[in-house]
């Protein structure tokens, strides 16, 4: 692809709102996952009793456990929901500021 068309495409609206809209996101999904993954090391490393604290008297399955099953399955859920919005809404824009560029010089 040629600088104009690359010009064309970085002068397009749609194309300032895809990039703020997909920087925005993965920020707020960043510090969500990070702010989780730091609190639980902070916990472990900080109060360790409270998650070694058993989820049944006498059982062997502790809270820290649990907590680090679901973090593990949530991280993984939040993957799939960034890969599905990418997937689905970042390149349907992609497609419009492409198909808008392609207008412009007359394919």
């Amino acid at each position: 692809m040629s600088s104009a068309a690359y010009e064309r495409i970085r002068k397009n609206p749609k194309f300032a709102q895809l990039v703020a809209t997909r920087t925005r996101f993965a920020l707020t999904l960043s510090v969500l996952v990070l702010g989780l993954y730091f609190g639980f090391v902070f916990t472990v490393a900080f109060n360790p009793a409270a998650l070694a604290a058993p989820l049944a008297t006498g059982g062997h399955v502790t809270v820290g456990f649990l907590t680090a099953v679901g973090l593990i399955f949530g991280f993984w859920l939040l993957t799939g929901y960034y890969a599905q919005r990418a997937n689905t809404e970042f390149d349907a824009i992609n497609n419009e500021i492409i198909a808008d560029s392609l207008k412009e010089i007359g394919r």
